[in-house]
């Protein structure tokens, strides 16, 4: 037996809102926030009311740069970072959506 689509309740997501977390090294101090299904590191940063660098937001400017020191990500766009770079876990935070379910970025590196 299927629940009738009209008695569930319906989030208007196909993800989940909550995928994570990320703890953020941003001026000598730490803070963790909650990451949505998605949702790259600035934004997420960024929601969190912190105020990471950022300019462009199209992964060609290399402000946002940061390094991560736990976890993975995936950069939808790098026009910005040399490969030896990103062999030494720097990735634009503004194109880096995480693979994990935690993160650790380091502003400060």
């Amino acid at each position: 037996m299927t629940a009738d689509p009209a008695s569930t309740p319906q989030t208007g997501h196909d993800e989940p809102l909550v995928a994570g977390d990320v703890t953020i090294l941003l001026d000598r101090k730490t803070t963790t926030v909650s990451r949505r299904a998605g949702e790259t590191l600035l934004e997420s940063a960024r929601r969190g009311g912190l105020t990471p660098p950022f300019s462009c937001e199209a992964g060609n400017c290399g402000t946002c740069m940061a390094r991560l020191t736990e976890g993975t990500a995936t950069m939808q766009v790098n026009d910005a970072l040399m490969d030896d770079e990103v062999a030494d876990g720097y990735v634009l935070t503004c194109q880096a959506v995480p693979d994990d379910g935690h993160v650790t970025v380091d502003y400060e590196d």
